[in-house]
């Protein structure tokens, strides 16, 4: 991870769609390190944090090897009481007034709508699913996801703040995993961190996490 940058890759590159792709199409895009929001596709190598030029890091998990670490274990435990279900997106107002409170959390590049992350159109470009948490009849949190032939992909996930004990993202994170795992899925695609420190490390904490290196590999990740 000390590489200069000037040894790296510079890739910066975008494309729009506006129909569906096969599910092993999306699942090759993802392998060589793009992402999307809605119908907006991108990767690239270097990315602004703050005031300084980071090296850009895609991350996946090998779900065949992935295990809990103690404290994602006493996440699991803490929110046994809320009930998770994933089916096709079904946006409620209830789903937008969290997304509303949760993204007041964030001081700068505040999203101005939640469909700055998620396609207007079902089944464009992709065959997007929702994971919905549920605490006495209540939702307390929402993720976004898109899933290939062999890959999982997170898009967006809001919750309520007044729960932010229970580390709801963490949370939904985990059972979207066991979600894939259940489904014979291999990868799951956490999206992109950075080098050295930032506000993405919490996707730097699982196991079986591999790293995109801009030459086409992937390779175990070691912060």
């Amino acid at each position: 991870m000390d590489q200069a940058y000037s040894d790296i890759n510079f890739i910066n590159e975008y494309f729009e769609i506006d129909t569906a792709i096969e599910p092993a199409e999306f699942d090759m895009l993802l392998a060589d390190g793009w992402r999307h929001f809605g119908t907006y596709f991108s990767r690239y190598s270097l990315g602004v944090y703050g005031d300084e030029v980071r090296q850009v890091l895609p991350l996946r998990v090998r779900l065949s090897d992935f295990e809990p670490s103690k404290s994602q274990r006493r996440i699991l435990k803490r929110n046994q009481d809320i009930k998770v279900d994933v089916a096709p997106p079904s946006l409620s107002p209830e789903v937008f007034d969290i997304f509303e409170r949760h993204k007041l959390r964030f001081e700068h590049h505040r999203p101005d709508s939640l469909f700055t992350f998620i396609s207007r159109k079902a089944g464009i470009p992709t065959d997007l699913l929702q994971l919905t948490a549920r605490c006495e009849d209540r939702i307390v949190a929402v993720s976004f996801f898109d899933a290939g032939v062999t890959s999982v992909s997170a898009i967006y996930a809001c919750f309520e703040p007044e729960k932010s004990e229970r580390s709801l993202g963490i949370f939904t994170m985990l059972k979207v995993i066991e979600w894939g795992i259940s489904r014979g899925m291999s990868y799951y695609y956490p999206g992109y961190a950075y080098v050295g420190p930032s506000f993405y490390d919490y996707k730097k904490r699982f196991s079986a996490l591999e790293c995109f290196d801009w030459e086409g590999n992937w390779t175990p990740a070691i912060f």
